[in-house]
């Protein structure tokens, strides 16, 4: 009816953004018109409209209706080297289309995902795929390519897209390359892979596409100052600081010593026999890691504890070799 009484050209519309934003989730589309001035009937018909629109969005978010969301919104948390990596971004599907070059153009900046921008936070400072980035928050952006991609971190967290994007804002850009993926990824993800103490790598996966991007950071002198400031208390974490040292390659000399210690304070516990054996064998000393092994066997046997039964016998088979 509507249709009949009213004749127009699409170049004489404009979207209400208002209503548009109240009944967008009933998947409703509003046009204003801007009519001549003799055409009031008009007007006043798309008014009507509009109100009637607007009603009856707010009526049913009244009512409590939820309804999902187009994208899934999803928030993931690494912990790294001494802090960690939070992601927050949402998830579009690719229901059947082709993403990459035709709906998310190639060489085009890209919010990473769906509604507001991707945002990244590191609570410690990283290097992002080498480059140096200082602990905080950025918008996640890139520039998707046939072979390479541009991974953008920008200081601007809080917007919506990237329609309102500026490139001086940017903290750095770095160029990656492009995989395919074995299998198809529906939903789009990003996580982390082969996490390290201090390497990681962020990945980024949708439709038949892979892109990787390493991280790494640099705890060394943290935990070094960490160890000597702590040896100076009462309390002192021979156990801990040993296997550092020992997994670090540091002093091994001085990394025994500490587990040697820290045998006295805990004289059953055949984590302790396992971690001196090791480090014996690594010294060259096959006879002490041997006897270690033998002494870790039989106090995991009395108390029972599987794992450390099984990884002592596999240090005694290595030192018996």
């Amino acid at each position: 009816m509507i249709k009949e009484e009213i004749k127009f050209t699409f170049n004489k519309f404009k979207v209400l953004r208002g209503v548009a934003n109240n009944c967008i989730k009933l998947k409703i589309i509003v046009f204003s018109y801007e009519p001549d001035k003799t055409d009031m009937k008009t007007t006043m018909k798309f008014t009507f409209l509009a109100l009637l629109c607007m009603g009856t969005a707010t009526g049913l978010k009244a009512q409590g209706i939820k309804m999902p969301a187009a994208s899934s919104e999803q928030t993931i948390i690494q912990d790294f080297g001494l802090g960690r990596i939070t992601v927050k971004y949402s998830r579009p599907n690719t229901k059947g289309r082709t993403v990459f070059g035709k709906m998310e153009p190639y060489g085009a900046v890209w919010r990473t995902g769906a509604n507001s921008a991707t945002v990244i936070t590191f609570t410690e400072d990283v290097t992002f795929a080498g480059k140096p980035v200082p602990a905080g928050e950025y918008a996640l952006f890139t520039i998707p390519g046939k072979e390479e991609w541009t991974v953008i971190l920008n200081k601007t967290t809080k917007q919506w897209g990237a329609y309102e994007y500026k490139e001086a804002d940017d903290f750095l850009r770095v160029r990656v390359k492009a995989g395919n993926g074995k299998d198809k990824v529906e939903t789009f993800t990003i996580d982390f892979t082969d996490v390290f103490p201090t390497k990681a790598v962020m990945q980024i996966a949708w439709e038949n596409t892979i892109v990787k991007v390493d991280l790494t950071t640099d705890i060394d002198a943290k935990v070094m100052a960490s160890i000597d400031e702590a040896m100076k208390g009462e309390k002192k974490p021979y156990f801990a600081a040993a296997q550092y040292y020992f997994e670090n390659g540091k002093d091994l000399n001085k990394a025994l010593e500490w587990m040697n210690a820290a045998e006295v304070t805990d004289p059953t516990g055949p984590w302790t026999k396992l971690w001196k054996g090791r480090m014996q064998l690594k010294n060259g000393d096959k006879k002490g890691a041997a006897e270690s092994a033998e002494a870790g066997i039989k106090l995991a046997t009395e108390a029972k504890i599987p794992e450390y039964i099984r990884l002592n016998t596999e240090l005694l088979m290595q030192a018996k070799k």
